[in-house]
């Protein structure tokens, strides 16, 4: 906590903190509507106490955002973990649960120190394309029955399956026989003005661009419920937001939890704080290398940076009761639509958090789902736009099919496996496109009416270049004249070597003369490749 509040101090002392609030504060609210629903659902999904989701939130927000060195990521607890955090407390109860959050965090610093933050770099862009777009399609499927007042399952739900049985498709389906006419009115209300906002509105007089549009949606929203409380649009408990409610000072204090330390020595434990570790830093670089690439002013998160100051968030969220947390999308794409341009609005959104527990739990729980449905199912188009999917296309296959592969993936399976999948996919074209391109072909026909062929190698040549230059040297017909050029060769496997060796053999059988062309010399019918090209190479080096 010292470190978080020299850091606090340090970003409040400088000049340019504050420069950009007339965007980063009301991208805060944003944020923060949109962070108490899945604060809440996914504390919700994972079994554990609701105040844990909040408690993950805030310190998401205020630690994490202190310490890190992204201007507009958001973190919290993440629906990715969800599964996990659900086995681990069943399996280890609550308060172990805690002290392998705990340790979780200083593996993770552990990751930060041994610098495993270049892993982020490594994923292919169109498999982050096809991670965002995915997520963007979840978000639009997951909030549509709670635009029309129905499925009481969390937002943090982000699963295919879900957690009564149902999936993504059938919770659509079956909300025909029971929307809600209260929900989906206001609903509708909310979308209509956050399209005026963003459409039109803003375009009108900065007041507008200030004012955010799901802060005035929030606010019609708590009014339409007041005022409709008894009648036929009345909207029920159980589509409004639920915030825990202390009656007091103590019963707040109470809903804070220590973990076990004398738990330390149980292996499970461990286990699960690396399992813990292993999938927040994995989804926390996924969500940096996502938040960058939407990021307008394009700046580069310190991906080691990310990990020590998740670290430091989970090992305090941890220590006080709550959820892990990684940087999240939904939170952090959210923050730039909203204009947000410093971590002041990630760090603001974290003390509205405190402060809404603390002051106004009452009013939170007035706000109704099928309002933050709306405020969702914008961010959610605003990450699948229908353009980029044609724009993918136009790119090639080599692009396209890693993309949406990657999609489909997320929305029927989750989020870690569709980018496996889509992480899969990419390195078989990669290895097929390698495959390709081991060598140049050239023919032509000489003077003497002989066939002549130039083969040039690619700079690299692997074992996953056997098969076409084997079949390119298994087609050469009788009394061909071979060049093979090596000059810009800087790697051959040795595999490549034994092929090329033991077609030499080949060759003279079929009156095949061959000349090895190296760094500009012609060396004629070599009698050993191993020893031609190992000597070589020695050279180079």
């Amino acid at each position: 906590m010292v470190t978080v509040f020299y850091q606090l101090r340090s970003i409040m002392q400088n000049q340019n903190f504050f420069s950009n609030w007339k965007s980063d504060l009301p991208a805060s609210i944003v944020v923060f509507f949109v962070a108490i629903p899945l604060c809440l659902g996914i504390a919700l999904a994972s079994g554990a106490p609701l105040f844990s989701g909040l408690i993950a939130g805030i310190v998401g927000g205020i630690v994490v955002g202190a310490i890190s060195g992204s201007q507009i990521g958001v973190s919290g607890p993440a629906a990715g973990l969800a599964a996990i955090v659900l086995l681990a407390i069943g399996n280890l109860g609550y308060e172990n649960f805690l002290l392998a959050v705990v340790l979780g965090g200083v593996i993770q610093l552990a990751f930060g120190a041994l610098r495993f933050g270049v892993i982020a770099y490594y994923f292919p862009s169109a498999v982050i394309k096809g991670m965002l777009t995915g997520i963007g399609l979840i978000i639009i499927l997951k909030q549509i029955p709670h635009f029309f007042g129905w499925d009481a399952d969390p937002e943090g739900d982000f699963a295919f399956q879900q957690m009564d049985g149902e999936n993504t498709f059938s919770e659509i389906w079956n909300l025909r026989h029971h929307i809600a006419a209260g929900p989906t009115l206001i609903a509708c209300i909310a979308l209509g003005i956050l399209i005026l906002w963003n459409t039109v509105l803003t375009k009108k007089a900065k007041i507008f661009q200030l004012i955010q549009g799901p802060l005035v949606a929030v606010v019609v929203g708590i009014l339409f419920f007041n005022f409709t409380k008894g009648s036929s649009l009345g909207i029920i408990k159980d589509h409004l937001v639920n915030v825990p409610t202390p009656t007091n000072f103590d019963s707040f204090i109470g809903q804070f939890s220590m973990p076990n330390f004398g738990a330390i020595v149980n292996p499970a434990v461990w286990i699960t704080a690396f399992t813990i570790a292993l999938v927040a830093s994995l989804e926390t670089l996924l969500c940096v290398e996502a938040t960058d690439k939407l990021d307008p002013q394009k700046r580069v998160t310190p991906t080691n940076r990310e990990l020590v100051a998740q670290g430091i968030g989970n090992m305090v969220s941890g220590l006080i009761g709550g959820l892990p947390i990684t940087q999240v999308i939904v939170r952090s794409s959210a923050n730039i639509q909203s204009g947000g341009k410093t971590k002041l609005s990630a760090i603001f959104h974290g003390f509205l958090l405190v402060t809404s527990v603390l002051l106004i739990p009452g009013l939170l729980n007035m706000i109704p789902l099928s309002v933050l449905a709306a405020i969702l199912l914008i961010v959610g188009f605003k990450l699948a736009k229908p353009r980029l999917f044609k724009e993918m296309f136009q790119q090639g296959w080599q692009q396209f099919v890693p993309f949406i592969v990657t999609v489909l993936a997320i929305v029927f399976t989750d989020l870690l496996k569709g980018i496996a999948l889509g992480m899969a996919v990419g390195i078989v074209i990669i290895l097929y496109k390698s495959y390709q391109n081991s060598h140049f072909l050239h023919k032509e026909d000489s003077d003497d009416g002989s066939k002549k062929v130039k083969m040039t190698l690619a700079e690299e040549v692997t074992f996953f270049n056997k098969g076409a230059i084997l079949k390119e040297l298994n087609c050469l017909e009788e009394g061909t004249q071979l060049e093979l050029d090596v000059s810009n060769t800087k790697f051959l496997d040795r595999d490549i070597i034994e092929i090329l060796d033991n077609f030499s053999t080949t060759a003279k059988s079929k009156n095949i003369n061959i000349k090895l062309m190296s760094n500009n010399d012609v060396v004629m019918n070599p009698e050993n490749y191993l020893d031609f090209f190992y000597g070589d190479q020695k050279k180079r080096a």
